[in-house]
C-alpha cells in the first residue's frame, strides 16, 4: 500500500544551527519564505533550539518578532519548533508557571508543532510542557534523545515510547543528534517502535557520520512517517540529508513525497547564493561539510565537537583535543550515561576539558556538572555510583523527585525584575532565559526606537509593561 512520506524542512533552524552556529538572520530568510510555503512540506522547522539565544545575543533580533514574520509569510505550512521541556530554551529548569506561559505565547505567536525533548529522556521533565501545549491546541511531538550505551537497547526505547504515548503526545521523533544511527539499526528500531505505539513516528538524524540518507531510507522502509531534511546547500556535514536528494530518491516509489523537484531546485538556487556568502564571510567553514566518523567512536555530536575545539583553542591546548574526545565517554559513564544533547553535551564536554587541562580528573568541577550528579536535571538513565557522587557533591542531598517540584513560581518576580524594559508580553520570557543578554538587547532596542538610553523608556513613553 502506497504511503506518502512527509518532509520536515530544517533549513530555517537546525541546518544553519549545525553549520553556521545559528547565524542566519531573518533578512536572509525573507526573500525565500513564499516559495518554501508553496512546497507542501509536512512542516518548516524554524524556531527554538539555539535560534532564540542567537537572535538576542548575536543578531540583535527579537526572536518573537522573527516568529511572527515567519508566520505571516508562511500561512499554508505548519511551523515547528524545538523545545527542551522544563529547560525551555535556556540551560536550567524553570518553574512550571514560566514553562506554561512560554508555551501559551509560543502557540499564540504562530507555532503549530512543538517538538519537546528532555536531555535525560526523563518523562517527568516533559509532562508540564506536554499538557500546556495540548491545552493550547498545538501538535505535541515528543523526541527520544537517541544514544548508545549499556542500557540503550530496543527495550529501553520501546518503554520510553510507551511512556510518551501515555503522556498524551500526538507523535514521536527519534532524535539522533549525534549521528549514531546506522541503516540497519534505523530499520530495526523503527520496526520495533511502530509495533509498540500507535502514534506517528518521525526520524531526525544528522549527516555527521555520512549515513543519514541511508538511515532515512531504511527507516522509511520500516514504516517511519516523516523525515527531517535540509535544502542541499546547507545539508551534509553536521547538518542533515539533502531535501532534494531524498525527494528524488522516493519519487515514483510507493513512498513518493509528492513534492515538486523543479520548485525545490529554484529554492536551492537561492540558498546556494547564501552558502557562498557564508563561506566568503567565514561563517561557514567548508570543513564542517565533511564526513566525520569520530561521531561513531566518541559519540560526540557535531556541534559539541566544534565547541570542544573552541574551548581547547582558548586554553591554548588544541593539541590535546584527542585526549578530551577520549575523556568524554569516561565522564559520560561516571555521570550515569546521559545522552549528549543540550544541555548535557555542554556539561559533560566542559567537564572532560577540565579533567584534561588540569591533569587530574574531577579536581575542578563545574557547577552544572555538580547539579547533574545531584539530580537537579532529572534522573539519569543509569544510577550514578554513590561513592562517585560523594566525591563530586560531598554530603549534599541528591534529588529523586521531579526537579521542578522544588521550584517556587517565578513569573511574577521575573516580570517585576524586567518591568522597566518590557514592551511586549513575551519580553519577560527572554529575560527569564537569558537575563543579561536580554537586557542588553532591550537597551539596544530602546536606543534604536527612541534615540534614548532606554533605561526609563517605558516610563518616559508611557509604555506599560504587561
Amino acid at each position: 500500500m502506497a504511503k506518502k512520506i512527509g518532509i520536515t524542512e530544517t533549513v530555517l533552524r537546525d541546518a544553519h544551527q549545525s553549520l553556521i552556529a545559528t547565524r542566519m538572520p531573518i533578512g536572509d530568510m525573507l526573500p525565500i519564505l513564499g516559495k518554501l510555503d508553496q512546497v507542501g512540506f509536512h512542516s518548516l522547522e524554524c524556531w527554538g533550539g539555539a535560534t532564540y539565544d542567537a537572535c538576542l545575543r548575536f543578531l540583535n533580533e527579537d526572536p518573537w518578532e522573527r516568529l511572527r514574520i515567519l508566520r505571516k509569510n508562511c500561512p499554508k505550512t505548519k511551523l515547528q519548533m524545538l523545545f527542551r521541556g522544563q529547560n525551555m530554551l535556556g540551560y536550567r529548569h524553570y518553574a512550571d508557571d514560566v514553562v506554561k506561559y512560554f508555551v501559551q505565547r509560543t502557540v499564540a505567536n504562530g507555532i503549530d508543532i512543538m517538538r519537546i525533548f528532555d536531555a535525560l529522556n526523563d518523562i517527568k521533565n516533559l509532562e508540564v510542557s506536554i499538557n500546556a501545549a495540548k491545552k493550547e491546541g498545538a501538535h505535541v511531538q515528543v523526541a527520544i534523545s537517541y544514544t548508545t550505551g549499556p542500557v540503550f537497547d530496543h527495550k529501553y526505547y520501546v518503554n520510553y515510547a510507551k511512556q510518551i504515548e501515555s503522556a498524551g503526545a500526538d507523535s514521536i521523533c527519534i532524535k539522533d543528534m549525534a549521528a549514531l544511527l546506522t541503516p540497519s539499526e534505523s530499520y530495526s528500531l523503527v520496526k520495533e517502535l511502530k509495533g509498540a505505539v500507535k502514534i506517528p513516528l518521525q526520524l531526525h538524524t544528522h549527516y555527521t557520520s555520512g549515513l543519514a540518507s541511508m538511515c532515512e531510507l531504511k527507516a522509511i522502509e520500516a514504516g517511519v512517517d516523516v523525515i527531517d531534511t535540509a535544502m542541499s546547500p546547507l545539508a551534509l556535514g553536521t547538518s542533515h540529508a539533502p531535501t532534494e536528494s531524498m525527494v528524488a530518491a522516493l519519487k515514483g516509489t510507493e513512498y513518493d513525497t509528492g513534492l515538486d523537484l523543479v520548485l525545490l531546485n529554484e529554492i536551492r538556487e537561492y540558498f546556494m547564493t547564501l552558502r557562498e556568502k557564508y563561506i566568503k564571510s567565514g561563517l561557514l567553514d567548508p570543513k564542517m561539510l565533511a564526513t566525520n566518523t569520530k561521531a561513531l567512536i566518541y559519540q560526540v555530536p557535531g556541534g559539541m565537537l566544534s565547541n570542544l575545539l573552541s574551548q581547547m583553542k582558548q586554553a591554548g591546548k588544541e593539541d590535546q583535543l584527542e585526549d578530551v574526545l577520549k575523556e568524554v565517554p569516561r565522564v559520560r559513564k561516571d555521570a550515569g550515561y546521559p545522552p549528549l544533547v543540550t544541555p548535557t553535551s555542554q556539561i559533560v564536554g566542559t567537564q572532560a576539558v577540565f579533567n584534561v587541562i588540569t591533569g587530574a580528573r574531577y579536581k575542578m568541577c563545574t557547577n552544572e556538572f555538580k547539579d547533574l550528579v545531584a539530580g537537579k536535571y532529572g534522573t539519569t538513565p543509569v544510577p550514578i555510583d554513590d561513592a562517585f557522587a560523594k566525591k563530586i557533591i560531598g554530603d549534599e542531598p541528591r534529588i529523586t523527585c521531579r526537579p521542578a517540584d522544588l521550584l517556587e513560581p517565578e513569573l511574577d518576580t521575573l516580570r517585576k525584575e524586567c518591568a522597566e524594559w518590557s514592551e511586549q508580553e513575551e519580553d519577560v520570557l527572554s529575560y527569564a532565559q537569558f537575563p543579561k543578554v536580554a537586557v542588553d538587547f532591550f537597551k539596544k532596542r530602546a536606543e534604536k526606537k527612541y534615540g534614548i538610553d532606554g533605561k526609563h523608556a517605558n516610563e518616559e513613553l508611557c509604555i506599560h509593561p504587561v
